[in-house]
């Protein structure tokens, strides 16, 4: 299937890979919210449905997930779908299996297929092997594009009555290099079409944003500025959107020693941050916000987890045909 724009027109999202935010129209985006906050409602009000009981969803995870895999998991279950499960450990990928070839074979048996991959382009690569849906759960050092839309939402979502993500100010902390969650976020607010963003990117030197994203966000009008200090970065901040500093990516430990504790979220820095500066973290956190900012009703990252999983549900019912919209 060819990568297609996702409208305001449910009909462009049946049946479609959901692989990179390019795809996403500023009008499909607001669908997909509307499509969310529903999912919210219902959840909250009776737990779920039965609207994707027919289904089946391969999830396929070369890589380790908590939140994306068991989200994914949770969506489908939660509107009445049924879940296979297939990580690196229990596919014939040992035997020397072709990624193309495992995602043929499971579109026999499943309807939709989720997709985490350690290489960059291995989402698309797998939309090409398939004519059911391909959704992509993060490749590499690539994108993360449900993430992006979860992040946005929650901004969205936090910021309701002061006009959502327009006119905020977000600051982008840790590893923006191999980030592929900051880099989707960054692409994301830049293509929605809400006025007034400005991002902040707060890294050491050797963990900049690459340029290939700024070139990206720039395209669209959006202001970007770099940081080195945490606490300048903070001034006037909206949101401070923490990243992990990404031991798994560094190609030799020194490097990361050198830059794994620079920056740490505590009850100082929450301090120093504006009255309304909401955290966000897209976990696991492994040292860089402490566990007492859990206290400060700004940390917003649990809250951020639990709205994945509505757009999780909202993303499948959209791709399956069955959102109700």
């Amino acid at each position: 299937m060819d990568e297609n724009s996702l409208t305001s027109d449910p009909t462009t999202w049946k049946g479609s890979n959901f692989v990179s935010v390019k795809q996403l129209t500023p009008s499909g985006l607001q669908l997909l919210f509307s499509v969310s906050r529903s999912m919210k409602a219902l959840v909250r009000t009776s737990g779920g449905d039965t609207r994707l009981s027919p289904h089946v969803l391969a999830n396929v995870f070369y890589e380790a997930s908590t939140r994306t895999s068991c989200s994914f998991q949770a969506a489908m279950l939660r509107l009445g779908g049924k879940v296979v499960c297939v990580n690196e450990s229990s596919s014939s990928v040992k035997k020397g299996e072709t990624l193309g070839d495992t995602i043929r074979c499971l579109e026999c048996y499943a309807d939709v297929t989720v997709l985490r991959h350690p290489v960059k382009g291995s989402a698309a690569e797998a939309a090409e092997a398939t004519v059911k849906p391909v959704i992509n759960a993060g490749d590499g050092v690539g994108e993360h594009p449900s993430q992006a839309l979860l992040d946005t939402f929650t901004i969205e979502d936090e910021f309701s009555e002061t006009g959502g993500l327009k006119g905020k100010t977000v600051v982008l902390l840790g590893d923006l290099k191999h980030g592929r969650t900051v880099h989707s976020l960054a692409k994301l607010i830049a293509r929605s079409g809400i006025d007034g963003v400005t991002l902040r990117y707060c890294s050491p030197d050797i963990l900049r944003m690459p340029e290939d994203v700024k070139e990206e966000v720039e395209k669209y009008g959006i202001k970007q500025e770099e940081f080195t200090d945490l606490k300048s970065a903070l001034n006037g901040a909206d949101c401070l959107y923490v990243t992990r500093v990404q031991k798994e990516r560094f190609e030799n430990e020194e490097d990361y020693e050198k830059v794994k504790d620079i920056y740490i979220v505590d009850n100082e820095i929450m301090q120093a941050a504006p009255e309304g500066c909401i955290v966000m973290h897209p976990l696991p956190r492994v040292g860089e916000i402490k566990e007492e900012v859990d206290q400060d009703p700004r940390a917003a990252y649990f809250r951020q987890m639990e709205n994945g999983m509505f757009v999780r549900m909202a993303l499948l019912a959209l791709v399956l045909g069955k959102s109700g919209k």
